[in-house]
């Protein structure tokens, strides 16, 4: 099912795996590539040299195109992006819109630019300053995530832009898939689909979690820090929502020490990396702390098992999905019906 996405990135299927934290390393990404789909490499929680082997490792596991995702916030983005360009990695995508110079860099080097956005008029910026592609996420996606329906935002970037859209948030199956090109999408983005996955690395008991969620078991909290965060509940999301502020303060400094011990952090640091963090919000101390430990609170969950201490990022088709396919049976799955769904459409007469 050729698309501008596949023509782009050179993937045999429109369907993307997003890079999330802490979930999307060297093995899914591996494994979504060798399906057919565009896999994307978290690497904010990693240091330079992790990047590059993680890097390293997917190659060796793949010989597909891939991509690696980057903060484009952080102080060292340069020097990621020299390592991607180094590497040879195919697309560098972002969770922030990037510079217009980081994006030139990237481009000279051939490499294929694809910032993810929640407005229309992020999309007409990164898309003015020459980025290839941008995937649009609606309000069902998780983690961070805006106010404006995948169905109504998708439809709306794809009039407003000249380059390839991917639809993100609430997407799952090949009936998604058609829709999404229906509105005028290349392809789709799935992130909590592709967490559900025997190739996830995600512990068994916090796929359990996500597996028995129904739709209104995944929520959006500010709570944790400050910004609209979609989440499964969860016992910390509880207490924190009903917590005062100097509780939540006790909560938010003792989390904040057992990151400060593994980071290696100073208090001023972990400070500024919250208050960057805030995007122009009026935040409270509490919320500070949290935002500047969020990538430990996903790590609980994520990587150690913790449901009950850490934060679960999921997308409101958590409540949808049943079972662990691997990322081949996924894709293939999604695929075949979206081949399906466009046959069973009327031909016109």
């Amino acid at each position: 099912m050729p698309t501008p996405l596949t023509r782009l990135t050179g993937v045999r299927h429109p369907i993307v795996q997003t890079g999330m934290g802490w979930v999307a390393g060297p093995r899914l990404v591996s494994a979504a590539a060798n399906a057919g789909a565009l896999g994307i490499l978290a690497s904010a929680t990693m240091t330079l040299d992790q990047l590059r082997s993680a890097v390293r490792e997917v190659k060796s596991r793949t010989d597909q195109p891939f991509g690696v995702n980057l903060r484009a916030d952080a102080g060292d983005a340069r020097e990621r992006v020299k390592v991607i360009v180094e590497e040879g990695v195919k697309v560098a995508s972002f969770a922030l819109a990037p510079s217009r110079e980081l994006i030139a860099e990237l481009k000279d080097a051939g490499t294929v630019v694809i910032p993810s956005i929640g407005a229309r008029r992020h999309a007409e910026k990164v898309a003015a300053w020459g980025a290839d592609a941008v995937i649009v996420q609606g309000g069902e996606g998780g983690g961070h995530t805006g106010e404006v329906a995948t169905s109504v935002l998708l439809p709306q970037v794809v009039d407003a832009v000249d380059i390839p859209v991917i639809g993100a948030g609430g997407f799952r199956d090949g009936r998604g898939l058609v829709a999404a090109l229906a509105y005028g999408a290349a392809g789709v983005a799935m992130g909590t689909r592709f967490l559900l996955t025997s190739d996830s690395t995600v512990p068994d008991a916090v796929k359990a979690k996500y597996l028995a969620a129904s739709v209104k078991d995944v929520t959006v909290t500010t709570a944790v820090d400050g910004l609209p965060h979609r989440m499964l509940r969860s016992e910390l999301v509880d207490s924190l929502e009903s917590a005062g502020r100097t509780r939540a303060l006790l909560h938010a400094v003792r989390r904040a020490t057992g990151f400060k011990k593994l980071s290696g952090l100073s208090w001023p640091q972990m400070v500024r990396d919250g208050l960057a963090m805030k995007h122009g919000k009026d935040l409270t101390w509490s919320q500070v702390l949290l935002a500047a430990n969020t990538p430990m609170l996903l790590k609980a969950s994520m990587v150690e098992g913790r449901t009950n201490l850490g934060v679960m990022a999921s997308g409101q088709v958590a409540g949808l999905i049943e079972d662990l396919p691997s990322c081949a049976e996924l894709v293939d799955r999604v695929m075949t019906e979206a081949r399906k769904t466009l046959e069973s459409f009327p031909t016109p007469p």
